[in-house]
């Protein structure tokens, strides 16, 4: 199971739990809410206990939704795992730069 929670101090989102192919669909479709009202967003993956490759195609599809709507986004904590998927993808890069 996975969940987003936002902190509303900071405007961060914590992700928590699997981000896999059953599980990003639905993260997908919360995000959407939380990502309309939040103008800088902050997404903290250190609490992704589980990710495969939709994990990464996530990532990407909001680092797309972002730039389509004018936002910063950042990822950081990006899971061993993950980067290693968007290494093999050569998606590596996308996802580095957003880590800083």
């Amino acid at each position: 199971m996975s969940s987003l929670v936002l902190d509303p101090t900071s405007d961060s989102i914590q992700l928590n739990g699997e981000l896999t192919y059953t599980t990003v669909n639905r993260v997908l479709t919360e995000s959407v809410t939380l990502f309309e009202s939040i103008p800088s967003l902050k997404i903290d993956l250190s609490a992704v206990t589980k990710s495969d490759s939709a994990g990464v195609a996530l990532l990407v599809s909001w680092l797309r939704s972002a730039k389509q709507a004018g936002k910063q986004l950042v990822f950081s904590n990006i899971p061993e795992q993950m980067l290693i998927i968007a290494d093999i993808s050569g998606l590596d890069e996308l996802l580095r730069v957003q880590e800083k």
